[in-house]
């Protein structure tokens, strides 16, 4: 399986063993009396005490609970050393207690399959979390071992910071000045003010790019009362949507893609369209009232190593024609331009000498030509965007063939909707917070455990359909270990093709397959093939995918940022996304994205970690 150039290929986690008679045990009473001994060893200092209440392979995953970083961290002897070098901080061992959260049916105690194939039960429950620094939750899962209940699987995340605590519900602000004070200026001077950035006014964050990860960004800061300023070349918020290829829906279900203090209406449609969902972000941006200007370039930045601060030159394009040139200084440089790079369109011999109406990249692909009878297409590449447009193509009258290099996993959406996400992500589900840290609250390697069987349960139900593409010539996977869709993502950042149809397609011989043969030439009216096979064609789109997020640092911000910012996405050793969301390794400079459910996610993360420099809580480098 090919990964993100030095991604780990995280290993399956090892399950404890079964235990009988578990119905026998309240889990409420399990649970206060593990937190408990956990408080007491706490309040002891006795760190050791505190990881020898983890099973042998027991895990500790921590978002800035513990420390200024993410961690996830196995078995008792390292998680007494994790928990030892956490007080080394400037402010010692943040963790004070922990308690038992039950706020919800979700959350309160309960016994649950804790193993891959149901065959393990535990018991789990969410917690609340004290810090030094703030408030926090998370999740626990026990295991029975030997005569005692031990700890699976726990998972802190820091939740708010004391002091500095979001501006939302019982915090949230008057939004008026009653009287008094002639000469006031009303809320629609107050955001004109704020969203113009005058000279007096400056954004302590900068971040580029409108799309879900910008907004979901600006939105947190928003919130903790971090002046950010997000700028895009677009000329409307939501383009990075509605100018993609015509038929283009989101294959993920609304109930996994809500925007945090904003979830999608009730009457949202399951699969959102692609223009609907730019008008939810150009909606989002101004009723989150947040300071989004677009028509806007980057033309220059530097770094200030002594100063802690940018130099950001910014060109605003006015409706007028004009520009508008500024200078800013901000603190930090949030990139959330997508977390692919530059799109990844190969440089091809005879390139130049195609005569038919289009050759592009599938970013640049409008939509097929309506009635195109008798014409022909290629579609290079086999995941979601090349279905699409294949379908598009057939649908529009052409004559089309996908050029597959390698495997794709194929997954429908009936599939994701009916056994990956139900009860968790769907209708039916919990609140979307809680679903969240249920699903955040697994160790990498433990949700690969569950996603193999998710995957094997998946592929029995598609099987029909699995069985027809290899009979077309279609080559399918399972992903990395055959851990299915999530790690296909997440350790390839692609590979994959949620089914909304042209699978049959194939099945049924209207959309044709060119299978494991690299490309050799462009033919002025087609493609030459390794194997001096030819295909005819007078469109050729290539759905190759994107490079990798470094790779856009690179051209926006130069080799020196991008030589000092870490590999991006992909595992590192612990089962962490690598440098996303997080300290990237060049002091100021963020990267922020993935799809609309994890831009919810890490962008609280990515919003504590600001703030927390902001208020000299911590500075770079420290743990």
């Amino acid at each position: 399986m090919r990964c993100v150039p030095g991604s780990v290929n995280i290993k399956v986690a090892k399950f404890p063993s079964p235990t009988k008679h578990i119905e026998d045990f309240d889990p409420s009473k399990v649970a206060s009396s593990l937190v408990e001994t956990f408080n007491k060893a706490l309040d002891a200092k006795d760190y050791s005490a505190v990881a020898n209440l983890f099973v042998e392979d027991g895990y500790w995953r921590d978002h800035l609970a513990l420390s200024w970083a993410f961690r996830t961290i196995q078995t008792p002897p390292r998680i007494l050393d994790f928990l030892e070098s956490c007080t080394e901080s400037r402010d010692g061992f943040r963790l004070k207690s922990i308690d038992v959260d039950a706020g919800t049916a979700t959350r309160s105690p309960k016994i649950v399959p804790i193993d891959a194939s149901g065959s393990v039960s535990g018991i789990q429950f969410f917690i609340t979390a004290t810090t030094v620094l703030g408030a926090g939750v998370g999740l626990v899962r026990l295991a029975k071992q030997g005569r005692q209940w031990k700890i699976f699987t726990l998972y802190t995340r820091l939740e708010e910071l004391r002091g500095h605590e979001g501006a939302i519900n019982h915090r949230r602000a008057k939004g008026a000045e009653h009287g008094g004070k002639p000469g006031r200026k009303n809320w629609a001077e107050k955001r004109v003010a704020e969203a113009d950035f005058d000279a007096n006014n400056e954004p302590a964050v900068l971040v580029i790019g409108a799309g879900q990860a910008g907004l979901t960004a600006a939105a947190r800061l928003k919130v903790l009362g971090v002046d950010t300023l997000v700028i895009d070349q677009n000329d409307r918020v939501g383009d990075n949507w509605r100018k993609r290829y015509h038929q283009l829906v989101l294959h993920d279900p609304v109930w996994y893609d809500h925007m945090p203090y904003l979830n999608f209406p009730a009457q949202w449609p399951i699969f959102t369209p692609k223009d609907k969902l730019a008008q939810f972000f150009e909606s989002y941006a101004t009723l989150l009232d947040l300071n989004v200007w677009t028509k806007t370039e980057l033309v220059h930045t530097k770094w200030d190593e002594s100063k802690m601060v940018w130099t950001v030159i910014v060109n605003r394009r006015r409706e007028d024609g004009t520009s508008d040139i500024r200078t800013f200084h901000p603190r930090h440089l949030i990139q959330a331009t997508g977390h692919s790079g530059k799109k990844n369109q190969p440089t091809m011999k005879g390139t130049e000498n195609f005569k038919g109406d289009r050759l592009c990249h599938s970013s640049e692909f409008p939509g097929a030509t309506e009635n195109s009878q008798g014409k022909k297409a290629i579609v290079v590449g086999s995941c979601n965007s090349a279905h699409d447009i294949a379908q598009d193509f057939l649908e529009k009258g052409y004559e089309i063939t996908i050029v597959q290099r390698s495997s794709t996993h194929v997954v429908s959406s009936k599939a994701i909707t009916d056994i990956a996400l139900k009860g968790t992500y769907s209708e039916d589900g919990p609140p979307i917070d809680d679903a969240d840290i249920l699903i955040h609250g697994f160790p990498t390697s433990v949700l690969k455990a569950i996603q193999i069987k998710v995957a094997e349960q998946q592929a029995e139900c598609d099987k029909e359909i699995l069985e027809g593409l290899d009979k077309a010539g279609f080559k399918v996977d399972r992903g990395p270990d055959d851990a299915g869709l999530f790690f296909k993502y997440f350790q390839r950042g692609g590979g994959y093709y949620i089914d909304v149809g042209a699978s049959q397609l194939i099945v049924d011989g209207k959309i044709k397959v060119k299978q494991g043969q690299e490309i050799d030439e462009v033919l002025p009216r087609g493609l030459r093939f390794e194997d001096d096979t030819e295909l005819e064609a007078d469109e050729i789109v290539f759905a190759t995918g994107y490079q990798n997020m470094r790779s856009q640092t690179r051209l926006m911000f130069g080799d020196e940022v991008a030589d000092r910012v870490g590999d991006v996405w992909g595992f590192n050793n612990e089962g962490e996304i690598r440098t996303m969301w997080q300290r990237s390794g060049h002091p100021g400079f963020w990267f922020h994205g993935g799809n609309l459910a994890m831009c919810r996610y890490y962008s609280r993360l990515l919003a504590l970690q600001i703030k927390g420099l902001e208020e000299g809580l911590f500075q770079d480098g420290e743990i």
